[in-house]
């Protein structure tokens, strides 16, 4: 089964619409989102209308911190991320915001499990940035769900951690396009960057997709319509860095 892994979409459209084109064109099987649907982006409604046509066609569709902000978004803060989220929250519908409210925050199929942030305390949205990090993930993803094999966001970077021989993680940074062999004998946890927001100082939108049979990830990068997507953000009163950063992948 292919699966297409896309996370941290933060209502960008334009660069969700891409993906899933891209993807299609791929051949995948069922389709999962790792989180972060809202946030940052212009077009909070009709992204999670696109989850929640997925969820009915049976995709699994995961909870982010940046959903759960926008449905319980914090009073009286001033930062960034708290704006967006009250403003994501005033533009979606009850139903839309009940949604978001229900999605669990993992997702378990065989020995793979889908997470937002790492499976180490999931709900306090840790980074996997780093070996440590990793190593912490893959623990409590076996002890807690015995998963060998874990897929995450939250960090907006593509990068595969897999243990070797030795008792630690160690890092590979993928190749846009290259598959990557993800053999099911060994423990790996796998960033899959962000749709809606890439930091890396790329504007192509990020995904990837999984073939659970072949043992194999391809890491994509994807040109989209930032320009408009940058445009819905200004057109909606946001801060004008959340269109900035788009065309600069920051």
């Amino acid at each position: 089964m292919k699966i297409a892994l896309l996370s941290d979409i933060h209502a960008n459209l334009q660069a969700l619409h891409a993906c899933m084109a891209h993807a299609k064109l791929q051949g995948v099987d069922r389709w999962a989102l790792l989180g972060d649907l809202v946030g940052y982006g212009g077009n909070p409604q009709e992204v999670v209308n696109v989850a929640m046509q997925l969820a009915h066609e049976g995709a699994w569709v995961i909870q982010g911190n940046h959903d759960e902000m926008a449905v319980k978004p914090a009073q009286g803060e001033d930062t960034m991320g708290s704006i967006s989220a009250l403003w994501t929250h005033q533009q979606l519908s009850a139903a839309q915001r009940q949604f978001l409210n229900a999605l669990p925050l993992t997702a378990l199929s065989g020995s793979l499990l889908l997470v937002h942030a790492s499976a180490y305390a999931p709900e306090r949205w840790h980074y996997v940035d780093t070996e440590r990090a990793a190593d912490l993930c893959a623990d409590h993803a076996l002890q807690t769900y015995d998963a060998r094999h874990v897929v995450v966001g939250h960090v907006h970077q593509q990068t595969v951690y897999y243990r070797g021989t030795g008792h630690s993680m160690m890092r590979f940074d993928p190749i846009a396009g290259v598959q990557v062999p993800m053999p099911s004998h060994r423990r790996w946890v796998a960033t899959v960057g962000s749709v809606g927001q890439p930091r890396d100082h790329h504007p192509q939108a990020m995904y990837a997709i999984y073939d659970d049979a072949l043992g194999r990830m391809t890491f994509y990068r994807v040109a989209y319509d930032h320009e408009t997507a940058a445009h819905a953000i200004r057109d909606a009163g946001l801060p004008d860095f959340f269109a900035q950063r788009l065309a600069q992948g920051r």
